[in-house]
């Protein structure tokens, strides 16, 4: 039987272990459906999952990568058949299933959702978890009533994968949006994806008042902690915060003020366990509302040889936009 590479991590006697490893079809889960990937992407978790350094995987071994995109080469299930362009994005690749870093993977055909024929692979993975969040965090807000001549809109962590594609879809939908970074260097950046200006991180990440003066109509948040507070305190009356991320903190020091003075309304966006009908919403409008070159300027493709490094950089914040990973590289 031919082998096929794949990135594996394990933990044998508390010693974790991550590297490359020749597997075959027999290796894989005991799922319905095969598929032949083409495109995974790097994502925060990723990082996490890669270097160890926080607790993601569940079981061992795992093959790391929480997204796929690529071909149905077999399928048990009637739902799909082989030829059939499909993603997968969460439902616990990386952490309870195997997930994308591997020429070949067998999945739970209620994890797949088709990809729109606006896409190829590698812009569906450019997209991935990052811009999938961002657009469950838009609808989110569009939800809560949020529009478009009600004010400026923050982005936080807005070099970052769901920033970067969160300010390119609001800005493409007419709000006027304000990206949060350290990176001042990034100024420009942002502005070409449509960002109306640019604050410092610093501006945000500090210790805030339980009520600050009121500037935004919603917010985007993939920070959490201080970040998050700050902005919940300078979010005007009926405004919403959809918050998704925590790449500052899992902490969110602010107090009931800004919800029981102001009725702001701090929206949940999970991106995991996301019901499929919403996935297939959110995919859909990606189709309709991204700007495939706003997102070929915000991503690179790097080779799933260089993971390691990757892993790295992004725990780091020294990745901007987004990272397709060629899995066959």
């Amino acid at each position: 039987m031919s082998t096929f590479r794949a990135f594996v991590v394990d933990d044998k006697d508390g010693a974790y272990s991550a590297d490359f490893r020749d597997l075959t079809e027999a290796d894989l889960p005991a799922e319905k459906v095969l598929i032949d990937v083409a495109y995974s992407t790097l994502n925060y978790k990723d990082g996490l999952a890669v270097t160890g350094k926080g607790k993601i995987v569940r079981k061992f071994p795992m093959v790391c990568g929480i997204d796929l995109a690529g071909t149905v080469a077999a399928s048990d299930d009637p739902a799909y058949k082989k030829g059939d362009r499909v993603l997968v994005n969460g439902w616990g690749l990386s952490e309870s299933h195997w997930g994308g870093y591997s020429a070949k993977q067998r999945i739970n055909p209620d994890f797949l959702t088709r990809i729109p024929d606006k896409f190829d692979f590698k812009q569906a993975m450019a997209i991935g978890t990052a811009g999938y969040t961002s657009m469950l965090c838009v609808l989110a807000l569009e939800d809560a009533g949020v529009k478009p001549d009600q004010g400026e809109i923050l982005v936080t962590g807005a070099v970052g994968g769901v920033g970067s594609v969160a300010v390119a879809l609001l800005a493409k939908l007419g709000y006027k949006v304000i990206g949060s970074t350290g990176r001042p260097k990034a100024a420009e950046y942002l502005k070409s994806l449509g960002a109306a200006d640019v604050i410092a991180r610093a501006d945000l990440d500090r210790a805030a008042k339980p009520l600050e003066k009121a500037r935004w109509a919603g917010v985007v948040d993939s920070v959490g902690s201080k970040t998050l507070a700050t902005a919940i305190a300078q979010t005007h009356e009926e405004g919403a915060v959809a918050a998704c991320g925590l790449a500052g903190g899992t902490d969110l020091p602010t107090t009931v003020l800004p919800f029981i003075l102001r009725g702001v309304k701090l929206l949940g966006v999970n991106s995991v366990t996301c019901p499929k009908a919403r996935r297939e919403q959110a995919w859909a409008r990606l189709a309709k509302d991204l700007d495939v070159d706003k997102l070929a300027a915000m991503t690179s493709v790097e080779p799933l040889s260089k993971i390691k490094q990757l892993g790295e950089d992004i725990l780091k914040g020294e990745v901007r936009g987004r990272v397709a990973i060629d899995v066959n590289a």
